[in-house]
């Protein structure tokens, strides 16, 4: 069953998003308005060390006053590469440049009312060069034991279902089953 779009059109918008507002033809022929907001891809990376460690964010989150541990994040500039974007992001907020980047995976973190997409980055090679531009986005940096990761994330500890994700899957592909041992 799909919905077809047949107008929108921009209600706000700002540098970093946009509110829109739809005209939807449901398959019954019926229309609705439904309010979506479009966003700039979104770069998001990490560190795996040798001891499977994985470089984490402690940072508080006020629109949901909650605390929680994620990755490094930000907006793609105008232009930007992606991964580039990633590698900026992860040595602004860590302080961590990292060496060659793999794509992990992208993610629709709310495709019922946005068009963002999370590109997540990871490496096993960074170098520490200083404290981080940006230490203003997170209350501390930790290597964090990959195999606590399902722990913390069933406790709620990692809440943004993106980081989440992307935590799960590089802790599946560096421990495997060596993990439920």
């Amino acid at each position: 069953m799909q919905w077809t779009k047949l107008n929108e059109q921009t209600v706000y918008a700002n540098r970093w998003f946009s509110v829109n507002l739809a005209d939807v033809e449901l398959p019954d022929g019926r229309h609705l308005d439904h309010f979506l907001i479009r966003l700039r891809p979104v770069a998001v990376a990490t560190v795996v060390n040798e001891a499977n460690e994985v470089l984490l964010l402690w940072r508080h989150r006020f629109i949901t006053d909650s605390w929680g541990w994620e990755l490094a994040a930000g907006v793609v500039e105008d232009g930007e590469d992606i991964a580039v974007a990633a590698a900026r992001e992860l040595e602004e907020e860590t302080g961590w440049r990292p060496g060659p980047l793999r794509h992990l995976m992208s993610v629709e973190p709310s495709n019922g009312l946005t068009d963002a997409r999370h590109h997540v980055y990871w490496t096993d090679e960074a170098e520490y060069v200083g404290h981080p531009v940006d230490d203003f986005e997170s209350d501390r940096r930790e290597w964090v034991p990959l195999k606590l990761v399902p722990d913390m994330v069933a406790r709620g500890e990692v809440p943004a279902a993106n980081m989440a994700a992307a935590l799960l899957l590089l802790h599946h592909l560096r421990l495997g089953q060596d993990a439920l041992s």
